[in-house]
Protein backbone atom coordinates (compact mmCIF):
# COMPACT_ATOMS: atom_id res chain seq x y z
CA UNK A 1 0.00 0.00 0.00
CA UNK A 2 1.18 3.64 0.01
CA UNK A 3 0.02 5.34 2.71
CA UNK A 4 1.57 8.99 1.95
CA UNK A 5 -0.82 9.73 -0.88
CA UNK A 6 -1.30 9.16 -4.66
CA UNK A 7 1.44 7.99 -6.89
CA UNK A 8 2.52 10.79 -9.33
CA UNK A 9 3.06 10.13 -13.00
CA UNK A 10 5.61 11.11 -15.28
CA UNK A 11 4.13 12.81 -18.57
CA UNK A 12 7.60 11.71 -20.01
CA UNK A 13 7.52 8.30 -19.17
CA UNK A 14 6.43 6.50 -22.32
CA UNK A 15 5.57 3.52 -20.54
CA UNK A 16 2.48 4.54 -19.54
CA UNK A 17 2.96 2.47 -16.70
CA UNK A 18 0.38 2.73 -13.36
CA UNK A 19 1.21 1.74 -10.15
CA UNK A 20 -1.13 -1.79 -8.66
CA UNK A 21 -4.40 -0.69 -7.89
CA UNK A 22 -3.72 -1.12 -4.28
CA UNK A 23 -1.97 2.18 -4.13
CA UNK A 24 -5.48 3.64 -4.61
CA UNK A 25 -5.75 5.76 -1.41
CA UNK A 26 -8.51 4.49 0.78
CA UNK A 27 -11.44 7.09 0.17
CA UNK A 28 -14.78 6.89 -1.98
CA UNK A 29 -13.72 7.11 -5.39
CA UNK A 30 -10.06 5.46 -4.89
CA UNK A 31 -7.43 8.30 -6.13
CA UNK A 32 -4.34 6.05 -7.47
CA UNK A 33 -2.37 9.02 -9.28
CA UNK A 34 -1.84 12.40 -10.76
CA UNK A 35 0.08 13.42 -13.63
CA UNK A 36 0.74 11.98 -16.67
CA UNK A 37 -0.81 13.37 -19.74
CA UNK A 38 -3.68 11.94 -22.06
CA UNK A 39 -2.36 10.60 -24.55
CA UNK A 40 -4.84 7.66 -26.11
CA UNK A 41 -1.93 4.72 -25.31
CA UNK A 42 -2.00 5.93 -21.09
CA UNK A 43 -5.73 6.24 -21.44
CA UNK A 44 -5.87 2.44 -23.10
CA UNK A 45 -3.47 1.67 -20.54
CA UNK A 46 -5.69 3.14 -17.86
CA UNK A 47 -8.65 1.63 -18.53
CA UNK A 48 -7.51 -2.00 -19.34
CA UNK A 49 -6.49 -1.76 -15.60
CA UNK A 50 -9.33 -0.75 -14.30
CA UNK A 51 -8.01 3.54 -13.87
CA UNK A 52 -10.07 6.47 -15.54
CA UNK A 53 -9.04 10.23 -15.62
CA UNK A 54 -11.05 12.55 -13.66
CA UNK A 55 -10.12 16.53 -12.78
CA UNK A 56 -11.30 19.89 -13.61
CA UNK A 57 -9.94 22.77 -14.56
CA UNK A 58 -7.90 23.89 -11.68
CA UNK A 59 -6.36 20.22 -10.94
CA UNK A 60 -3.71 18.08 -12.81
CA UNK A 61 -4.75 14.86 -14.31
CA UNK A 62 -6.34 12.61 -11.44
CA UNK A 63 -6.28 8.65 -12.22
CA UNK A 64 -9.05 7.10 -10.01
CA UNK A 65 -10.13 3.17 -9.10
CA UNK A 66 -12.94 2.79 -7.44
CA UNK A 67 -13.57 -0.20 -4.91
CA UNK A 68 -16.11 -1.19 -5.24
CA UNK A 69 -16.80 -0.36 -8.72
CA UNK A 70 -20.47 0.01 -10.21
CA UNK A 71 -20.89 -2.29 -13.36
CA UNK A 72 -23.40 -3.72 -15.31
CA UNK A 73 -23.94 -7.12 -17.05
CA UNK A 74 -25.96 -6.97 -20.04
CA UNK A 75 -28.47 -9.75 -19.22
CA UNK A 76 -29.12 -8.07 -15.76
CA UNK A 77 -30.50 -4.83 -17.75
CA UNK A 78 -33.65 -3.53 -16.33
CA UNK A 79 -36.25 -1.53 -17.98
CA UNK A 80 -38.81 -0.08 -16.60
CA UNK A 81 -43.00 -0.22 -17.43
CA UNK A 82 -42.52 3.44 -18.64
CA UNK A 83 -39.12 3.41 -20.25
CA UNK A 84 -40.64 -0.34 -22.33
CA UNK A 85 -43.81 1.76 -23.13
CA UNK A 86 -41.58 4.85 -24.58
CA UNK A 87 -39.61 2.28 -26.35
CA UNK A 88 -42.23 0.48 -27.71
CA UNK A 89 -43.60 3.48 -29.03
CA UNK A 90 -40.66 4.62 -30.79
CA UNK A 91 -40.46 7.85 -29.49
CA UNK A 92 -36.84 9.09 -30.06
CA UNK A 93 -34.51 7.55 -33.04
CA UNK A 94 -31.19 6.09 -31.84
CA UNK A 95 -28.21 6.44 -33.70
CA UNK A 96 -24.53 5.57 -32.92
CA UNK A 97 -21.32 7.44 -33.64
CA UNK A 98 -23.26 9.54 -35.90
CA UNK A 99 -22.10 12.35 -33.79
CA UNK A 100 -19.89 11.65 -30.88
CA UNK A 101 -18.53 15.14 -30.51
CA UNK A 102 -22.35 16.72 -30.14
CA UNK A 103 -22.45 14.38 -27.44
CA UNK A 104 -19.54 15.30 -25.25
CA UNK A 105 -19.86 18.70 -25.73
CA UNK A 106 -23.01 18.66 -24.51
CA UNK A 107 -22.11 16.25 -21.47
CA UNK A 108 -19.70 18.69 -20.78
CA UNK A 109 -22.32 21.47 -21.09
CA UNK A 110 -25.16 19.88 -18.96
CA UNK A 111 -25.62 21.14 -15.54
CA UNK A 112 -25.79 18.07 -13.17
CA UNK A 113 -26.72 18.36 -9.48
CA UNK A 114 -24.14 19.39 -6.69
CA UNK A 115 -21.69 20.00 -8.80
CA UNK A 116 -20.64 23.79 -9.77
CA UNK A 117 -18.30 22.84 -13.10
CA UNK A 118 -17.72 19.77 -15.24
CA UNK A 119 -15.01 17.13 -14.95
CA UNK A 120 -15.39 16.93 -18.87
CA UNK A 121 -13.00 19.75 -19.97
CA UNK A 122 -11.82 20.78 -22.90
CA UNK A 123 -8.66 18.88 -22.52
CA UNK A 124 -10.66 15.50 -21.99
CA UNK A 125 -13.07 16.26 -24.66
CA UNK A 126 -9.88 16.36 -27.24
CA UNK A 127 -8.42 13.46 -25.61
CA UNK A 128 -11.79 11.21 -26.24
CA UNK A 129 -12.48 12.64 -29.67
CA UNK A 130 -9.12 11.48 -30.74
CA UNK A 131 -9.72 7.98 -28.73
CA UNK A 132 -12.94 7.89 -31.21
CA UNK A 133 -11.21 8.91 -34.56
CA UNK A 134 -9.07 5.58 -33.44
CA UNK A 135 -12.14 3.42 -33.17
CA UNK A 136 -11.90 3.44 -29.35
CA UNK A 137 -14.49 5.63 -28.17
CA UNK A 138 -18.13 5.42 -28.84
CA UNK A 139 -21.56 7.57 -28.60
CA UNK A 140 -25.30 6.59 -28.88
CA UNK A 141 -27.69 9.12 -29.69
CA UNK A 142 -31.39 9.88 -29.48
CA UNK A 143 -32.96 12.43 -31.89
CA UNK A 144 -36.32 13.84 -31.81
CA UNK A 145 -36.79 14.65 -35.54
CA UNK A 146 -33.24 16.12 -36.00
CA UNK A 147 -32.79 17.77 -32.36
CA UNK A 148 -30.00 15.70 -30.30
CA UNK A 149 -32.26 15.36 -27.41
CA UNK A 150 -30.31 12.52 -25.15
CA UNK A 151 -26.73 10.52 -25.74
CA UNK A 152 -24.50 8.76 -24.14
CA UNK A 153 -20.63 8.01 -24.74
CA UNK A 154 -17.77 5.69 -23.67
CA UNK A 155 -14.74 3.10 -24.55
CA UNK A 156 -14.69 0.20 -25.75
CA UNK A 157 -11.95 -2.10 -25.57
CA UNK A 158 -12.09 -5.89 -26.40
CA UNK A 159 -15.27 -6.92 -24.58
CA UNK A 160 -15.89 -4.69 -22.40
CA UNK A 161 -17.83 -0.92 -22.34
CA UNK A 162 -16.53 1.36 -20.49
CA UNK A 163 -19.62 4.40 -20.06
CA UNK A 164 -18.49 7.80 -19.65
CA UNK A 165 -21.23 10.51 -19.20
CA UNK A 166 -24.85 11.18 -20.67
CA UNK A 167 -26.98 13.38 -20.87
CA UNK A 168 -30.79 14.22 -21.86
CA UNK A 169 -33.22 16.83 -22.77
CA UNK A 170 -36.42 14.58 -22.75
CA UNK A 171 -37.92 12.72 -20.39
CA UNK A 172 -36.26 9.09 -21.21
CA UNK A 173 -33.89 10.18 -24.17
CA UNK A 174 -30.78 9.18 -22.66
CA UNK A 175 -32.41 5.99 -21.01
CA UNK A 176 -33.77 5.10 -24.40
CA UNK A 177 -29.53 5.56 -25.95
CA UNK A 178 -27.90 3.41 -23.13
CA UNK A 179 -31.12 0.48 -23.41
CA UNK A 180 -30.34 0.65 -27.35
CA UNK A 181 -26.38 -0.01 -26.70
CA UNK A 182 -26.93 -2.18 -24.06
CA UNK A 183 -28.64 -4.46 -26.14
CA UNK A 184 -26.20 -3.62 -29.46
CA UNK A 185 -23.44 -4.26 -27.40
CA UNK A 186 -24.52 -7.72 -26.03
CA UNK A 187 -25.36 -9.01 -29.61
CA UNK A 188 -21.79 -7.98 -30.18
CA UNK A 189 -19.91 -9.80 -27.68
CA UNK A 190 -19.56 -7.47 -24.55
CA UNK A 191 -19.80 -9.12 -20.91
CA UNK A 192 -19.92 -6.38 -18.67
CA UNK A 193 -20.60 -2.20 -19.10
CA UNK A 194 -18.41 -0.38 -16.08
CA UNK A 195 -20.63 2.26 -14.51
CA UNK A 196 -17.78 3.83 -12.66
CA UNK A 197 -19.33 4.76 -9.55
CA UNK A 198 -22.54 3.98 -8.32
CA UNK A 199 -25.84 5.96 -8.37
CA UNK A 200 -29.71 5.42 -7.81
CA UNK A 201 -29.87 5.68 -11.55
CA UNK A 202 -27.39 3.08 -12.68
CA UNK A 203 -28.58 1.03 -9.51
CA UNK A 204 -32.72 1.49 -11.40
CA UNK A 205 -30.80 0.41 -14.65
CA UNK A 206 -29.69 -3.05 -13.15
CA UNK A 207 -26.33 -1.92 -12.40
CA UNK A 208 -24.42 -3.76 -9.77
CA UNK A 209 -21.26 -3.03 -7.13
CA UNK A 210 -18.18 -5.83 -7.77
CA UNK A 211 -15.11 -5.54 -5.63
CA UNK A 212 -12.02 -3.69 -6.99
CA UNK A 213 -10.32 -7.35 -7.65
CA UNK A 214 -13.00 -8.78 -9.07
CA UNK A 215 -13.66 -5.80 -11.87
CA UNK A 216 -9.45 -6.35 -12.17
CA UNK A 217 -9.66 -10.12 -12.83
CA UNK A 218 -12.37 -9.40 -15.71
CA UNK A 219 -10.61 -7.16 -16.94
CA UNK A 220 -7.74 -9.10 -17.57
CA UNK A 221 -9.69 -11.57 -19.46
CA UNK A 222 -11.80 -9.37 -21.47
CA UNK A 223 -10.13 -6.58 -22.82
CA UNK A 224 -7.74 -8.23 -24.78
CA UNK A 225 -10.25 -9.92 -27.20
CA UNK A 226 -10.08 -8.24 -30.77
CA UNK A 227 -12.86 -6.30 -31.45
CA UNK A 228 -14.93 -7.23 -34.79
Amino acid sequence: MNPSGPFWLDPDDHSYAFPPLDYALREPNGLLAVGGDLAPERILEAYRHGIFPWFSDDQPILWWSPDPRAVLFPEKLKVSRSLRKTLRRGTFRVSFDTAFTAVIRTCAETPRRGQGGTWITTEMQRAYIRLHQLGYAHSAESWDGDELVGGLYGMRIGNVFFGESMFSRRSDASKTAFVHLVRRMEQEGVLMIDCQVTTDHLLSLGAEEIPRAQFAALLARHCLVPQG
